[in-house]
């Protein structure tokens, strides 16, 4: 079954009853993933960091920067997804905020849409591979190349892909930062920019999506954007080293005239939404809002939902009835206007949302990357937990990587964090 009998079964199949939707696609997505070959390039980790003037004059004139995609794969809510994240901010600060607000009246207002650790590398890390691994810094991190992503996820059924940092200094830069030659501060971070901390990202095919926010603009015109994207403003931009005024500003004029640009509307779902919140003693609330044309109709509307950075992930893979990366994007929820369509169940977390919540999803627990707590193993996925209600499993090449090991995910929205540890986990009674 090719990349086009999928998705004329997707829109014949739409109808049907879910099970037999689920064994459908299921079966179409274990034959594209062996014939994907999607990872057959080596990662090259370290390769592309140099950032002497010389280094990155010549990296910018050589870079070689994918602009080309296919045929777009339907989706059952949308075509197009694109995430935007703005920095530490609580969720009341960000309300406030009247650009951002007027952008939320634009679309769906996710009321209950939380971070899941801090500081800001390990929330990144989490809304593109299901997990945090521990992070609990904003150091230069590398995630082995045997663990997968969204990515994976992506191309095993042929969905184009890209990032988009603003400041990155040339396409597939790999480095920690880039200093703006004015200010002499960072403009772009790494700890920014989910993919590239992968390892498993870091292959010449893989690296070629990984752009300048310039880029951008020449995809639009071009009418070559990517299925899927992740934009970092610069670190000015997003509010980091300025203000939610500031990064308000900032996002309402870069969306504005997109949202009358038809050709990015059509079928488009866009997430805005804040990495983290900034009072680290309240729950981990961020302010997010929905847009684009996959929403027509719901301006102005609020959705009051438990969701979180894995929910990114359970969304995407929903919409195209992708395989599973075998951990906290499993029971993650779906947004709601996409769940309605697919048929995903949605579960409350009132332990995390209640006015008397006990849960603040405020730090992490031991993991390879925790360097202020306790260091533990990476966590191996879980083969043998399917969505709820719709099925979805992991991806077989994922399955084959890790085999059958103990596990501690599960497909509930309940997560755990540095005070709410899996079972044999030590609490983590640091001040972080």
């Amino acid at each position: 079954m090719n990349a086009l009998a999928l998705a004329l079964a997707i829109s014949g199949a739409a109808a049907r009853p879910q099970n037999g939707l689920a064994s459908l696609l299921n079966a179409a997505g274990a034959e594209l993933s062996q014939l994907a070959g999607y990872q057959a390039a080596t990662p090259a980790p370290n390769t592309y960091t140099a950032t002497s003037t010389s280094a990155v004059l010549a990296a910018q004139a050589t870079a070689p920067s994918n602009a080309k995609v296919g045929p777009y794969i339907p989706g059952l809510a949308f075509d197009r997804f694109i995430t935007i994240w703005l920095e530490n901010t609580d969720y009341s600060a960000a309300a406030q905020d009247p650009n951002l607000l007027w952008l939320a009246q634009q679309g769906i207002t996710l009321e209950n849409y939380f971070g899941v650790t801090h500081p800001s590398e390990p929330n990144y890390v989490a809304a593109v591979g299901g997990d945090n691994f521990g992070m609990d810094n904003d150091n230069f991190n590398q995630i082995d190349a045997n663990v997968s992503t969204v990515v994976d996820l992506l191309e095993a059924r042929s969905i184009s892909w890209a990032t988009y940092q603003e400041c990155m200094p040339y396409t597939g830069f790999e480095g920690f930062s880039w200093i703006n030659g004015t200010t002499k501060k960072n403009c772009y971070v790494r700890k920014h920019h989910p993919t590239v901390i992968y390892n498993s990202n870091t292959t010449p095919k893989r690296l070629a999506v990984q752009k300048n926010l310039t880029e951008f603009y020449n995809d639009l015109a071009a009418e070559q954007l990517p299925q899927w994207s992740f934009i970092t403003p610069n670190m000015l931009n997003d509010g980091h080293d300025t203000s939610v005024t500031y990064a308000g500003n900032w996002t309402r004029t870069f969306l504005e005239p997109l949202l009358s640009n038809e050709y990015f509307m059509k079928n488009t779902l866009i997430l805005v939404t804040f990495d983290e919140n900034h009072t680290y003693s309240l729950a981990n609330r961020v302010f997010s809002f929905l847009l684009g044309g996959a929403v027509s109709g719901k301006a102005g509307t609020k959705d009051s939902n438990f969701y979180n950075h894995y929910s990114e992930i359970a969304t995407v893979e929903a919409n195209w009835w992708l395989n599973t990366l075998g951990r906290w994007d499993v029971g993650a929820n779906v947004f709601k206007n996409v769940a309605d369509i697919t048929h995903d169940s949605i579960e409350a977390n009132p332990a995390v949302t209640s006015a008397n919540n006990s849960v603040f999803l405020n730090s992490s627990f031991a993991g390879p990357f925790n360097s202020g707590f306790q260091k533990a193993p990476y966590p191996a996925p879980n083969v043998r937990i399917t969505s709820p209600r719709t099925g979805r499993f992991i991806l077989p090449a994922i399955a084959s990587t890790w085999g059958n090991q103990p596990s501690y995910y599960n497909n509930t929205v309940v997560i755990p964090d540095g005070q709410h540890p899996p079972a044999g986990y030590a609490y983590n009674d640091v001040s972080n």
